[in-house]
């Protein structure tokens, strides 16, 4: 299945809880004494973003002391909501951050960390499941018994969802309900007449769960290929045409594997029926290797930004010119905006499903 054209924002919740303090993983380097805190600040997050306790807040402590400010050296941003242009009344270094489908905008941000395979020497590739749990509990222990977990496995297939402008995750539900009922505990396609209180418990039961992003873009790998790993349900997944690059496609469907949907139906039929090869699938390490990616890995993002910090740049909300001058530099993001704007409005016009009802 070819990856989407044009991009659509999203109408779930902007991004999943991110992990606690609890399940970071803890840098293996002493923690360096610094002369004063980092003053660092943050904007353009969620409503309940909690600028003094957060994954970022979490990791940066782990080396540096740090101030939490309204007027610092360092913003780290995103661009969500009403708050989402806030990073522009700042004159610091900005360190752009997004788990969305959105690329960095170099005439405002000086660093950036996204899910992009950019060549560019201030990009990071951090995707955003690497951010909602703990990488390393997907990491296959010895004593895993595969058998043991397909036969306690109670469901066919899961899904929940809410966002229903996805043609591609709309039109697989409905095929692949065709040949056994998929069980939708969200708000789109509901056959519980409820929604399930505790998503991964529900997903827990299932021998499959579709996990199909909201979106396709090469690297954009979000937390639903994650989530059912965590509690061995097999995947079936589309979104990132290169999640073999920090997964193992060989442990789960990957619609980017199938030329057609009715090939990835199929593959899911062959499974279901062979208990045999479903342990096979479970038997596989979730990551390549069965390591954590270093992309994601908290040593190598605490080493990106000790280049942040020890390298000096002119900042571009302090750089002149006429362009500047004439506020041109805001018109790739503009852009931008108004392109998705005018995706989500069509797809919300065109998509069949876009009122689907609710029976809970």
């Amino acid at each position: 299945m070819a990856p989407a054209d044009g991009r659509t924002e999203s109408i779930d919740a902007p991004y999943p809880p991110l992990q606690s303090p609890a399940v970071l993983p803890a840098a293996s380097g002493s923690r360096a004494a610094a002369a004063a805190p980092l003053r660092i600040g943050f904007s353009g997050f969620w409503d309940s973003f909690d600028p003094h306790d957060n994954w970022f807040t979490r990791l940066l402590s782990q080396r540096w002391s740090i101030k939490i400010t309204d007027r610092p050296d360092w913003l780290i941003y995103s661009r969500i909501g009403r708050r989402r242009h806030d990073h522009l009344g700042h004159d610091c270094v900005r360190i752009f951050y997004t788990g969305e489908n959105e690329a960095p905008d170099w005439q405002t941000c000086d660093w950036a960390f996204t899910f992009g395979h950019l060549r560019h020497p201030r990009h990071y590739r951090l995707p955003l499941w690497g951010l909602y749990g703990d990488p390393a509990r997907l990491i296959h222990r010895p004593d895993r018994d595969p058998r043991a977990i397909v036969a306690a496995k109670t469901r066919f297939c899961s899904f929940v969802v809410s966002n229903p402008l996805c043609p591609q995750r709309n039109a697989f539900f409905h095929r692949l309900s065709r040949y056994r009922p998929v069980d939708s505990g969200g708000r789109l396609f509901n056959t519980l007449g409820r929604r399930v209180d505790d998503k991964m418990a529900f997903i827990a039961e299932s021998k499959f769960t579709i996990a199909f992003e909201n979106e396709s873009s090469p690297g954009y790998t979000t937390e639903k290929v994650m989530e059912p790993m965590l509690v061995d349900s097999i995947p079936i997944y589309w979104g990132d045409p290169l999640v073999g690059h920090d997964f193992d496609t060989r442990s789960f469907l990957s619609a980017h594997d199938s030329p057609t949907i009715e090939d990835l139906v199929e593959r899911v039929i062959t499974v279901d029926r062979d208990p045999d090869l479903h342990a096979r699938l479970l038997g596989t390490p979730w990551l390549r290797g069965n390591r954590v990616p270093g992309c994601v890995a908290a040593e190598r993002v605490l080493d990106q930004f000790a280049r942040i910090f020890s390298t000096p740049v002119e900042p571009v909300a302090k750089q002149r010119g006429m362009a500047r001058g004439l506020r041109l530099h805001r018109l790739p993001a503009t852009v931008t905006s108004l392109r998705q704007r005018i995706r989500r409005r069509w797809l919300k016009a065109t998509c069949p499903h876009r009122d689907a009802p609710y029976t809970g």
